[in-house]
This record gives structure tokens, C-alpha cells and sequence, in this order.
């Protein structure tokens, strides 16, 4: 058995019962019993005396735990331990549960027949476990004799069924009564009108370390202040939940994250109610009752811009701004990742940090950009700990060392098999020296030649498809995501496409290349659908300059190809498909400079548009098919 310092249980009990006692209103309707602890200043009882405690255990045939016994050589018995339950035992009514509450039952009624043995045994609990509750509002409070610790702990099991969850476990009877502590304070922190204050040493103490915590945070040393302010939260203290729920927010963490006593507060609500908007609207099926709930005691201007921050939120057109330095580098860094710069934007945004101000005490790091359409995408956990870990707000501290960005360099990152949604096959157009919001006018029809707002691959063919009416079996129009592809390149990138037909196939590579260089790639060397293949072309002032496609094990070849992308090279060996896309995109990226922004394409979002069809137009005597499909009330 493993020997744990003993817990000093009398300090810790007399300080619970004075801040009891202090709670309560002098002039308040009370029973004889509580009268007397209040007078007393004492929630326990008198010591349990070694012969007393040995009789229980002689009853029970096991011998007690330490920490409960130490408890019972302190007080035999405790009143009022957490807000609902009034009564605990002492060595005379503890007594096994033998399943009273019938509970062993209704617990293995929801287990499965392949029940792990570890589910029984925690279903079990209700026959084996010693009751502790004497008098509650129906909560159940079990020592277990079967879960014990190496240093011969039972661990604890609390249950009510008006929480509507799974049993709670303590590893001993020490952390069970320290929550209950916490549950005392938690419950008499939301005082109702009237009563007096519930103020006393833990509370400025917590008070204090919240303070605390807050310049920790903004000097960068985010880990100690979210452990301080979690801390804090377990009590229920004024400010704990909203500063901490600042920083799980940027840690990625959404759920139960409300900025509790915050986001109701006008001056934090344009930074703060971006953030919880968006969490909402990502859920479709969330009514907005609940995040009302969520701002119950808003004024009228608050709740007016959450509805209308709801608004843009749903219709993509939310826009994220604040003043100073800091907001100009939020433009700055919204264009870049408009174009697929989102390390770009990044670093950007970073490196104006320090001299980011916040709105008020409470407001630990800007917000409201993880709303933004454009910048959103733009956080990860490991970026969220980055800015968390950056000094700002007038603090001084250590700058963080800079990661590696998002995007590797070139384009072999679109052979992995494993990540980004497995792209098993994409096409793509590379164009030389023209901006990216011209590329419409070299690939769609004049009709088509526009950009549609910034969208996720996702998002923009949800809307393409719900506005299609007609479906061709010929016809090859490409959804393109646009963008920068290095210091000269544009690209136009298909993340879905059709089925490829060598034989109607017909590259944009001349079209594009009006005045400048194009490139063509459509690859499928991993597709599920069909054969392997894989299509490379040029094109130079508008017309192709040299070509090659792969298919059906076979290989043509226009004009003269360059050296480095001779497919000689690439499929006369015996290599595995993933390692010959490979080596193709490598040798891509060598004859050409260019890169691809995985991030970007994967998780953010980028202009789209829809290009003219891949594919020649069906010739004499091939068929196909055309469906048009209207939606209305009929003539």
C-alpha cells in the first residue's frame, strides 16, 4: 500500500462552516438544527472515538478507508455537504446500499449483451457500495469497497437522477468533500436579491488569483492562467468562466464555451459575440431560443447585434474589424488569405499582436476574427497556442518561437494519401503573370466569367448544385477554387472532378495561355473510379506547346516535352502509383516554381467559379443525354 500524507481535515471543515454560517441572512427562517450549526459555526459533529469507529467497522466486516476515517476522528457526520445533500453519515448510519434504490436494475436494463465486464461491474455499484447519504434531495453518495486505490482509497460514486448523468467518481473521500466545498461555494456565489454578499477569504483569495491570471495571460503564460482561472470557475467566481472560456475558444475547444458573464457585456460583445454566433450557426439544428439563453440579461443593443452578427454569420458575409495597428493588419491579412496566403495571413496578423489593446479588463485576445468568413480557417490549436503564448495588451513577456507554417512547399503534398480528404483525384490550371481574378476570363464562358464569394469546396458546390437545372452526360464544366500559386503563378483548382475521357478530353492549357505560360495537371493515379491515369500540358501564347497522357497503361505525347517531365521517367518503373504522383508533382514544381496552398484548399475558403466544359463537344453518331429539371407549380 502506498503511504499519502494525511489530509488536515479540522482547518478545512472549520473554514467551510464559518463561510457557511456567514452566508446565511441573520433574520432568515431556519430549522433548530441549522440554527445551531450557524450559532456554533460548525457543520459537523463531535469526534468519533477510535472504539466507536471500530464498532462500525466490525459491523460493516471491512475496515474504512483512511481519508474517511480520518474524517470521522474529526466529525462524525456532516451537515449540508454541497447544496443537496443535507445529511452524511457518521459511524452509526453508514450502512450498505445492497441496491435499495433498485438503481443496480434500471443501470443494466440500458447495458448492451456485449457489455464490457468493467460496464457490469460500474452497473454493480448499487449492491456492493456503502451509502454515505443519510438525507439528500434524492442524491446518491456511495463509498465502493471494490475501487480502491494503491494507497487503499475506496473511491466515491455520487448520482442524482435529476442531472440526467452518469455516476460521478472521486478517487477518495477527501476530493469528494473538497468538490462539495466547491459546490457550497458554487450555489451561494449567485446570490439572489436581498442577501448578503458572499464574500470571506476564499473568495478574495480566488478573486485575486483571477487578477492574476489575467496578466498571466496577457504576458503569454497562457497554461498557468487557464489552470488558474479553471480553478477559479469551480467556485463559480465572478469573471473565471469568461476570461477562461477565451482562451479554450482559441485552443479550438467550442463546447460549453459561452464567455459567461462577458458576452453580455457591451463593451466585450462586439469581440465576443462573433465567436459564440458562429458556434451556433455551424449547427443547423439549434434553435436560436438557445442562444438567447445564452445571452439571458443582454440589453436591448446586444441582443440586436447578435441577431444581426447571426445574420451575416449564416450568409457568409461577416466581416471582422477593429482599430489601430491591429486592425490594419486584419485587412492586410483578410486579402491574403482571400487568395490562399493563409500562412501569409497569418504571420501577418502575429505579427501585430503586440500591440493589439483590449476592449476592457475582461478581454484577453482578439475574437471575433475566428467569425470572419476569410480568417476563421485560418486557426488550428497549434496556431490558437501561438497567440496565446504572444505577448499584447501593453504586457510585456517572451515571444514564442515561430512553427513552421501550414503549407509545405510545391505541390507533392497532394500525393498524400491519408490526409487533406484523401484527394485520390484533382485537376488544376497553373497560369504565369495574371492575377488570380483574372483567370474567369481565360477559362470560363463569357456568361460563367465571374467570381462567386469566398466559399469552402463544400459550401460552393451545395450552391452550385442547388441552383443547376440542367445535367449533361457530355458536358465538363469545372467548380474552381482560385488563388496565388507563388510569387508569379495563379491557380484554378478542381478538388472533385468528373470522370476523365481520354478520348473527348480536351485541355484549357492553349486557352489559358493567351501572352503567357499555362500548365494543366489532372491526375488520377489513385482514382477508385476506372483505370489509372495522369494528363500534363502546356500551353504558350495560346496554343499547346507539348502534352502527354497517360491512360489504359499506355502513353501519348504532343510536341516536345520537357527533359525534367519526360514520362519515360515516371512510368516505365515498377514504383507504386502514390510514389509516381509523386515524383510527377515534384518535377512540376522544379520545371515551373509554383506551389499549391494546402490549407487553403482544404480547410479554408477561396473564390470560386465554374469553368468551360473539359471535354470536346459529342461528334456524328455519339449519343448522350441532357436533363433538365424545373421546380414550381405547373401551367
Amino acid at each position: 500500500m502506498t503511504n499519502t500524507p494525511a489530509f488536515d481535515w479540522r482547518p478545512f471543515l472549520l473554514r467551510w462552516s464559518g463561510e457557511w454560517s456567514d452566508s446565511l441572512p441573520d433574520a432568515g427562517t431556519r430549522n433548530e438544527k441549522d440554527e445551531a450549526a450557524r450559532q456554533a459555526r460548525w457543520l459537523g459533529f463531535p469526534p468519533a472515538a477510535e472504539a466507536r469507529i471500530a464498532a462500525m467497522e466490525e459491523r460493516l466486516g471491512r475496515r474504512m478507508p483512511p481519508t474517511y476515517r480520518e474524517f470521522l476522528m474529526v466529525s462524525d457526520g456532516w451537515q449540508h455537504a454541497g447544496g443537496f445533500v443535507r445529511l452524511l453519515a457518521g459511524a452509526t448510519d453508514a450502512r450498505w446500499h445492497n441496491n435499495e434504490s433498485g438503481l443496480a436494475d434500471m443501470f443494466e436494463e440500458y447495458l448492451d449483451e456485449d457489455a464490457e465486464p468493467a460496464e457490469r461491474q460500474d452497473a454493480d455499484i448499487w449492491r456492493r457500495g456503502l451509502q454515505l447519504e443519510v438525507e439528500s434531495d434524492s442524491t446518491y453518495v456511495l463509498l465502493d469497497p471494490e475501487d480502491v486505490g494503491e494507497d487503499g482509497e475506496w473511491a466515491v460514486y455520487t448520482w442524482a437522477s435529476w442531472r440526467a448523468e452518469s455516476p460521478a467518481r472521486y478517487a477518495n473521500f477527501v476530493e469528494f468533500m473538497q468538490d462539495m466545498y466547491r459546490e457550497f461555494h458554487s450555489l451561494r456565489a449567485r446570490r439572489a436579491d436581498g442577501e448578503p454578499e458572499f464574500a470571506n477569504e476564499t473568495t478574495r483569495g480566488l478573486d485575486a488569483r483571477v487578477e492574476s491570471a489575467r496578466l498571466e495571460a496577457l504576458r503569454g503564460d497562457w497554461e498557468r492562467a487557464e489552470h488558474t482561472l479553471d480553478e477559479a470557475k469551480g467556485y463559480s467566481r465572478p469573471r473565471a468562466a469568461g476570461l477562461g472560456d477565451q482562451i479554450r475558444r482559441l485552443l479550438g475547444q467550442t463546447y460549453m464555451v459561452y464567455f459567461e458573464g462577458v458576452v453580455t457585456d457591451p463593451r466585450y460583445a462586439p469581440e465576443l459575440l462573433p465567436a459564440l454566433v458562429a458556434e451556433h450557426a455551424a449547427h443547423s439544428y439549434r434553435d436560436d431560443s438557445t442562444l438567447m439563453f445564452h445571452l439571458r440579461g443582454a440589453d436591448d443593443d446586444v441582443v440586436s447585434l447578435a441577431r444581426t452578427t447571426l445574420e451575416q454569420v449564416r450568409a457568409g458575409t461577416y466581416r471582422y474589424t477593429a482599430t489601430g495597428p491591429f486592425g490594419g493588419a486584419v485587412e492586410r491579412a483578410r486579402e491574403l488569405a482571400r487568395w490562399g496566403d493563409t500562412d501569409g495571413a497569418w504571420r501577418t496578423l502575429l505579427d501585430a499582436l503586440p500591440v493589439w489593446q483590449p476592449l476592457g479588463p475582461d478581454h484577453l485576445a482578439p475574437l471575433g476574427w475566428v467569425a470572419d468568413p476569410l480568417l476563421g480557417p485560418l486557426l488550428t490549436p497549434e496556431r490558437g497556442r501561438e497567440l496565446l503564448s504572444t505577448p499584447r495588451g501593453g504586457q510585456a513577456g517572451e515571444a514564442p518561437t515561430r512553427p513552421v507554417g501550414l503549407d509545405p512547399d510545391g505541390l507533392a503534398w497532394l500525393a498524400h494519401p491519408d490526409a487533406h480528404d484523401n484527394l485520390t483525384s484533382y485537376r488544376f490550371v497553373l497560369v504565369e503573370d495574371v492575377k488570380p481574378e483574372h483567370l474567369p476570363g481565360r477559362l470560363a464562358d463569357a456568361n460563367e466569367a465571374a467570381l462567386d464569394d469566398p466559399m469552402t469546396c463544400d459550401e460552393a458546390r451545395r450552391r452550385m448544385r442547388g441552383g443547376q437545372r440542367e445535367f449533361s452526360s457530355y458536358d465538363d464544366k469545372a467548380l474552381v477554387a482560385v488563388g496565388r500559386a507563388g510569387a508569379r503563378w495563379s491557380f484554378a483548382f478542381d478538388s472533385a472532378p468528373a470522370h476523365f475521357d481520354p478520348q473527348r478530353f480536351v485541355s484549357p492549357a492553349a486557352a489559358a495561355s493567351g501572352g503567357t505560360r499555362a500548365v494543366v495537371v489532372w491526375s488520377g493515379l489513385r482514382t477508385w473510379r476506372g483505370e489509372p491515369f495522369f494528363h500534363l500540358s502546356v500551353g504558350r501564347d495560346g496554343v499547346e506547346e507539348y502534352a502527354f497522357t497517360y491512360a489504359d497503361g499506355e502513353t501519348r505525347r504532343t510536341g516536345p516535352i520537357a527533359p525534367a517531365l519526360d514520362p519515360d521517367r515516371f512510368f516505365g518503373s515498377r514504383e507504386e502509383a502514390i510514389e509516381v504522383e509523386r515524383s510527377l508533382l515534384e518535377a512540376v514544381t522544379g520545371e515551373f516554381g509554383v506551389h499549391l496552398p494546402r490549407h487553403a484548399i482544404t480547410q479554408g475558403r477561396l473564390h470560386t467559379f465554374t469553368t468551360r466544359s473539359w471535354t470536346r463537344p459529342p461528334g456524328d453518331g455519339e449519343t448522350y443525354a441532357v436533363i433538365s429539371m424545373n421546380w414550381g407549380d405547373a401551367p
